[in-house]
C-alpha cells in the first residue's frame, strides 16, 4: 500500500500539473472503486480552478475555487498517471486541464476511492475527525506522543499504527523508525519514557523526510505520477531485510508476524 511518503510524492507530482489550472473535463469511467464515485463529481469539478493540493495522512487533497475539495485515497496500488499515451482498462477517472494536460487515476485492484467535501468543513470529514497529529508537523512531539501513549497496554508498534495516535504511519516506516530509535516493536507503549518518545519522534520525522526526498518507496507497481519508481527501498534499514545485517550492529535482521503484518527488527539494537 502506498504510504505517507508515496502520497506526498504523488501530491507533489500532481501540483506541478494541476495547481492554478481549470479542470475542463472530469470523467469517471465506472460507477465505483472501493466506494462509489460521488454522483455529482463531474458537475462540481468540471470548470473549477484548482487552488491548492495537499495531504492529510495517506489522503490526497485537491482544492478548488468553488469551495470543494476532492479527496483521494490510493488504496493498495492506485496511482495517478500524467499525460498517458493511451487510456487503459484500469484508468478509472480522467481529468483534463485548460493547458491540455491529462491525468488518469489508475487502480487495478480498485481499493482506492474518491470523495468530495466542502473545504471549510474538511476537518469534519469522518476519517479526519478521528486522526492524531501529522507526523511531520509541530503537533507531533515527544511530549505529545508520551501523552497519547499514557495507559496503553498495546505494543509500541501497534500504537504507532493507530491513526488516532499519529496520522498516516504505515508498517514500513514504523519498522524503520523503531529500528533507528533502538526501540523493540513489542515494547509496551504506555511504559515508554519521555526521552525514548522524543528519540522515536525524531526517528519518525527523519525516516519520512528521507523517503519523501528519495521519491517514495518502490512497492510492487507503485510509481510516481511521472511514471518514475521511487527508490527509498534501497535505503531501508530493516524492512524486507530478514537475515541481512542490521546497519547498527551487524546482527541478522529478524522478522515476525504481528496481526497479519510482518515486523522487521534487530534483536540486539532494539530494546
Amino acid at each position: 500500500m502506498p504510504e505517507l511518503p508515496e502520497v506526498e510524492t504523488t501530491v507533489a507530482g500532481l501540483r506541478s500539473v494541476l495547481d492554478g489550472h481549470v479542470l475542463t473535463s472530469v470523467e469517471p469511467r465506472r460507477a465505483d472503486l472501493r466506494l462509489p464515485f460521488p454522483p455529482d463529481l463531474r458537475q462540481r469539478m468540471t470548470g473549477a480552478r484548482v487552488t491548492g493540493l495537499g495531504r492529510r495522512a495517506k489522503y490526497g487533497l485537491v482544492e478548488t475555487d468553488r469551495g470543494d475539495t476532492m479527496i483521494f485515497h490510493l488504496g493498495m496500488s492506485g496511482r495517478w498517471r500524467v499525460d498517458p499515451e493511451e487510456i487503459g482498462t484500469h484508468d478509472h477517472l480522467l481529468l483534463e486541464t485548460d493547458e491540455g494536460r491529462r491525468l488518469a487515476l489508475c487502480d487495478p485492484r480498485r481499493f482506492g476511492f474518491v470523495e468530495l467535501a466542502r473545504t471549510e468543513r474538511l476537518d469534519a470529514y469522518p476519517p479526519f475527525m478521528r486522526m492524531g497529529p501529522e507526523p511531520l508537523g509541530e503537533g507531533f512531539s515527544g511530549m505529545a506522543l508520551k501523552a497519547a501513549l499514557t495507559g496503553k497496554a498495546t505494543s509500541i508498534k501497534a500504537a504507532l499504527l493507530d491513526q488516532r495516535v499519529v496520522a498516516g504511519l504505515g508498517n514500513i516506516y514504523v519498522c524503520e523508525a523503531l529500528n533507528m530509535s533502538g526501540i523493540a516493536p513489542g515494547t509496551q507503549a504506555g511504559k515508554l519514557s519521555k526521552p525514548r518518545c522524543e528519540r522515536l519522534v525524531a526517528a519518525v520525522k527523519e525516516v519520512l523526510a528521507s523517503a519523501i526526498a528519495a521519491g517514495g518507496s518502490t512497492l510492487r507497481d507503485y510509481a510516481r505520477p511521472d511514471g518514475e519508481l521511487g527508490y527509498f527501498s534501497r535505503q531501508w534499514r530493516v524492512y524486507g531485510r530478514e537475515g541481512e545485517a542490521c546497519p547498527g550492529c551487524g546482527t541478522p535482521v529478524l522478522r515476525r508476524a504481528d496481526g497479519g503484518r510482518s515486523t522487521f527488527y534487530c534483536g540486539r539494537c532494539q530494546k
